[in-house]
């Protein structure tokens, strides 16, 4: 196997990926121009490629073949062109692979995307989307390196750090299926944090010890928050990853939506009726006309136009306006409201019945979905200086510093009001203001991170100690006798607690289980945030289990081999996480050891 010559960065993103890459030296991280077809299915190179996927009809327009992109000639078409024409015929158009990727209620191997009725849709799996990005920017890097394949190269692929076991085998699978065997995974907020760390030589100047970092990162379709503390080794600084929140669904395509359907009702206030495919247009004219009117302070109305059938109604075109005091009020007071720390976000009791989708946010005001952050991780883990328990002030883990990520904070009001509503959180409490760590790029700070952290575990520089960002349990059942109408009792015993570290395992050596063999059985795992304390072989019960989230059960048969089916085996269990930072569990007996994995795939 050749030596790579290149640490390269993906960020594979819900709304964009980026890639970049550099020697394993001092040589500054390069992006890599990525050539793909735009809404007119000519060839553009950006430094982004959006994460969509478009089946065109067969009698829609074909690009031109190009001996230099072959490629970008055959169906289906990948990034901005799949973006532009996928707008105008949703059910033909791939977007939120990544979401589905990490959605526990379907099977993630099964050809289900793009949701359409469409017959000549050539459906794919969110494990196949994602291969297909990860294949697209292969072809790209192939053409501009040529003696340099991708697949030979040290890849780091970053995912959310709220991601399940689940999804980040997925995600490997996805990558490994094209020959990515140099691989690492990376969380995103500390991808972030990475990039930051690359471009201040100095940091230490800017970060001390006993600071600790909130990273929040807010793209086009998710948003998620981290814990970084600066904490000390020998003398020197380290950083540790101490907490990650969940994975909302929840980003600047909300904010999109939410002022499309603002601009709907405006047009519907004057009697004018918008179809249901028409709001995909002016969703499309929000996105943009948003940007400028966050952006230029002398521009206070932007002109959107809404395509028509014809209608006499209003001919072909309707028109309206979208107004700075409209952007204002919908996005920055709808998505980050100045609220209290103790105001959380609301919760929704969920129907039984519901469309297929994906389990969006209920609650759109991510400053609510950060005081839920706060105050959930408020365990002995705030800087000294001021008494976190201090009579009537509130309890949540206070940041003293915040780095900012994602295309959303491009704009200065959303940064602002971000910043506010934590500082005046912590003015409350009595604790200093949080100071904003300046210099990163918004756009590209996550794939670059990722190189830049490549780079430094090929030559074993500074990383930052992470290990879980949950803490695992998997359900125990109890031997007692059976009561009418009640089911059977169990305990989740935790098998891989928070923080702990790639490429390391433990076992309960001192206490056996009976595993039932020869017939199917299903084992129930779950996962917590929160409960940071927990240590391997800790057991939870009966209201304890409330703290914890459920993840998909798993149904297999252990085989029996020489024992009589039904029968159970007595066992020891061993967890292991992989250099890949996924997550083993073994039993194991006298003879042998059986592997019960989070699984993958589903039985058949």
């Amino acid at each position: 196997m050749s030596q790579p010559t290149f640490s390269v960065g993906i960020d594979l993103g819900t709304t964009h990926s980026v890639l970049s890459y550099q020697l394993f030296d001092d040589t500054p991280p390069e992006l890599l121009p990525i050539a793909q077809l735009d809404g007119q299915l000519t060839i553009t190179a950006l430094s982004q490629l959006p994460s969509f996927i478009y089946f065109p009809h067969k009698e829609e327009a074909m690009p031109s073949a190009s001996q230099d992109f072959p490629w970008l000639s055959q169906p289906p078409y990948v990034g901005l062109g799949a973006k532009t024409l996928g707008q105008k015929t949703p059910g033909r158009l791939i977007a939120s692979a990544k979401s589905w990727l990490s959605h526990t209620g379907i099977d993630r191997h099964a050809p289900i995307l793009p949701l359409t009725e469409f017959d000549d849709v050539d459906k794919r799996s969110p494990v196949d989307a994602s291969r297909t990005y990860l294949e697209f920017l292969s072809h790209v890097f192939q053409k501009q390196h040529p003696e340099q394949p991708l697949k030979d190269q040290q890849i780091t692929l970053t995912l959310p750090a709220s991601f399940d076991p689940v999804a980040r085998e997925l995600t490997v699978e996805a990558a490994k299926s094209l020959g990515f065997e140099k691989l690492n995974l990376l969380e995103e907020p500390q991808a972030a944090v990475y990039h930051w760390l690359s471009q201040h030589d100095n940091f230490r100047e800017e970060i001390s010890l006993g600071d600790i970092i909130l990273v929040a990162d807010i793209g086009g379709g998710t948003t998620d928050f981290s814990l970084v503390k600066v904490a000390d080794n020998d003398g020197d600084l380290t950083l540790e990853r101490i907490a990650v929140g969940d994975h909302l669904l929840l980003g600047g395509d909300n904010m999109d939506l939410a002022l499309a359907y603002r601009v709907k009702a405006q047009c519907e206030a004057e009697g004018k009726k918008i179809d249901t495919w028409q709001v995909n247009a002016i969703t499309t004219a929000c996105a943009s006309a948003k940007e400028t009117l966050l952006s230029q302070d002398d521009v206070n109305e932007i002109p959107i136009s809404i395509p028509s059938r014809g209608s006499k109604l209003f001919g072909k075109t309707l028109r309206t306006s979208l107004h700075r005091e409209t952007v204002t009020d919908v996005l920055v007071n709808g998505f980050f409201p100045e609220v209290s720390i103790d105001n959380l976000p609301r919760k929704q009791q969920r129907m039984g019945l519901g469309t297929q989708g994906l389990p969006y946010t209920q609650d759109p005001a991510i400053t609510k979905h950060l005081a839920a952050f706060l105050t959930e991780n408020s365990q002995d883990q705030s800087p000294s200086g001021f008494d976190p328990l201090a009579p009537q002030a509130p309890t949540f883990i206070k940041p003293t510093a915040i780095l900012l990520n994602g295309g959303v904070f491009k704009s200065r009001h959303f940064t602002q009001r971000f910043m506010a509503v934590v500082n005046r959180w912590l003015t409350d409490a009595g604790a200093p203001e949080a100071k904003c760590l300046s210099g990163s790029d918004l756009d590209h700070a996550v794939a670059v991170g990722a190189s830049y952290f490549g780079m430094l575990k090929q030559t074993g520089q500074l990383r930052i100690k992470a290990g879980l960002s949950h803490s695992y349990y998997v359900g125990i059942e109890s031997s007692v006798p059976a009561i009418p109408g009640m089911p059977a009792p169990f305990e989740a015993l935790c098998i891989a607690p928070f923080g702990m570290e790639e490429d390391s395992s433990t076992e309960l050596s001192a206490q056996t289980f009976h595993l039932r063999v020869g017939e199917p059985v299903t084992f129930q795992f779950f996962r917590s945030a929160a409960k940071q304390l927990d240590q391997f072989g800790d057991a939870l019960v009966d209201n304890q289990l409330d703290e914890l989230t459920e993840l998909a059960p798993i149904t297999l048969t252990i085989p029996a081999n020489s024992q009589t089916a039904g029968s159970h085996l007595s066992v020891r269990v061993q967890s292991k996480i992989t250099s890949m930072g996924l997550l083993k569990l073994m039993a194991i007996s006298e003879a042998e050891t059986f592997p019960i994995e989070l699984n993958i795939r589903p039985n058949t």
